[in-house]
């Protein structure tokens, strides 16, 4: 796997300076775009192309925050494509309420049900957010060997994550037919 943020000299960062990475993007994009590199070598013109796409990759990747942290998590080996993911049990039980509330909708829509149970979905969203903010914030100011706790943290908010933006699609759906 590529590592975008050696790419582009960046040390890692869940919160890079997006500006930085916007300026960075830009001059890989002047350096290596094929045409300016139209009458050179046929090897560097395939070696300019397969660098421009990289930037683009690199900059698709790291200029969104929820690529970014799944890249990051995959470049650490931490988020395996086809990997079983195990939410913690107690997250679980929190959304557990949740599930059957919108198992109840399915079964007999009633729109004055929906906004409690997306409340409190939204609720359970900006707890996990707030919570996780402060590891985000000072993951690249981490030393080497806390660093892997840190990104079991992250892994543990980005499933958690997942499985709260399913739920509130579910809620988005039922608002709607509502």
């Amino acid at each position: 796997m590529t590592d975008y943020f050696a790419f582009y000299g960046l040390s890692e960062s869940f919160l890079p300076d997006e500006a930085a990475l916007q300026r960075l993007y830009y001059a890989k994009s002047r350096e290596t775009h094929p045409d300016f590199h139209a009458t050179s070598a046929p090897d560097n013109q395939a070696e300019m192309l397969r660098q421009a796409t990289l930037n683009t990759d690199a900059y698709r990747t790291l200029a969104d925050a929820d690529q970014r942290m799944a890249y990051l998590l995959r470049l650490h080996g931490l988020l395996v494509e086809g990997q079983s993911e195990q939410l913690p049990p107690d997250f679980l039980m929190d959304v557990m309420d949740l599930n059957e509330q919108l198992m109840e909708l399915e079964l007999g829509p009633n729109p004055a049900a929906v906004a409690p149970v997306a409340a409190e979905a939204q609720a359970l969203a900006d707890t996990l957010e707030a919570g996780i903010q402060p590891v985000l914030a000072g993951y690249d100011q981490l030393p080497a060997d806390h660093r892997p706790a840190a990104l079991r943290q992250v892994l543990t908010y980005y499933l958690k994550k997942r499985y709260l933006l399913r739920i509130q699609r579910q809620v988005a759906t039922f608002a709607a037919r509502s």
